[in-house]
């Protein structure tokens, strides 16, 4: 290699996108909690913490969302993002009547998306006037929608959210039932929606679809890539792993993805291109 082309080399490297992980949630169990959560923390994961685990994995940039039982008071969320505004990205928990003008200040914030936890929930008209109006003022944002529902449910509301042309990303490997795994039809059905091109799925909390033991990561993570490819999928720690705190950490949230013997074009684009592109980093 000439000298001229190991500088050339070097460029490249530096140029790299950092890692991104896509999903992290901090909060203090003293702050205000939602009357209909399903999960009460005895702890708090504060941004300091979950900081020291960015730098201890060389990870760069992060997207907190908002946790469920927080309901729709993003203040938390907000005050985290307002101390690393070019690290991090934020997906928020609003109501359907949002004003335009908190659209306008999360945008401004560093919010990028909704996120609708419907696990354990009535399923809602997504396709109702309400929601619809919501829709139009989240594409006008260029904002995306998360979905974290069971897999059997999922194909119907990605289907009439992405009909407003919305992206969606769908979280926990689109959580199959776990005595299913891949042979879940809501997993296949998640399979077919890749060719819509408007759907991101995340590789991330796999504990809350996986049977213990199984070979569902190295499966799902297969059948996904052939699907969607590299540029649709996209890394999260799932931190601080919420009800599974002593089931797995941080590190192993990192290597539970590294271990696949995945080449490494591709773990660049799950754990850098996609996310760094998606959430759009650096343009702030």
């Amino acid at each position: 290699m000439t000298p001229a082309s190991m500088s050339m080399a070097a460029r490249v490297r530096v140029l790299q996108p950092p890692i991104v992980d896509t999903h992290a949630h901090v909060f203090a169990k003293a702050l205000r909690l939602s009357r209909e959560r399903r999960y009460t923390p005895d702890y708090d994961a504060t941004l300091d913490t979950y900081l020291r685990h960015l730098a201890e994995h060389g990870i760069g940039h992060a997207v907190l969302v908002q946790p469920s039982f927080l309901g729709t008071d993003n203040a938390y969320l907000l005050q985290a993002l307002s101390r690393e505004p070019r690290r991090l990205k934020g997906v928020a928990v609003l109501s359907h009547d949002v004003s335009d003008d908190a659209l306008r200040r999360l945008h401004e914030q560093g919010v990028t998306g909704v996120r609708l936890n419907l696990v354990q929930q009535p399923l809602p008209d997504l396709a109702a006037a309400a929601w619809g109006s919501l829709w139009r003022r989240l594409a006008e944002l260029g904002w995306h929608v998360e979905l974290h529902r069971e897999a059997r449910d999922l194909v119907a509301l990605v289907e009439e959210v992405a009909s407003h042309g919305l992206c969606v990303v769908v979280d926990h490997f689109g959580r199959p039932d776990p005595r299913l795994g891949t042979e879940d039809p809501g997993f296949e059905g998640l399979l077919r929606l890749a060719a819509s091109r408007q759907v991101w799925v995340k590789l991330s909390g796999a504990y809350r679809c996986a049977a213990p033991g199984s070979g569902f990561v190295r499966e799902a993570t297969r059948q996904l890539l052939a699907a969607f490819g590299g540029d649709r999928l996209m890394w999260g720690s799932d931190w601080p792993h919420t009800q599974f705190e002593q089931a797995t950490d941080y590190a192993e949230s990192v290597a539970s993805l590294q271990r696949l013997g995945l080449d490494g074009a591709t773990l660049d684009a799950v754990m850098r291109e996609t996310p760094h592109a998606f959430y759009g980093f650096d343009t702030r």
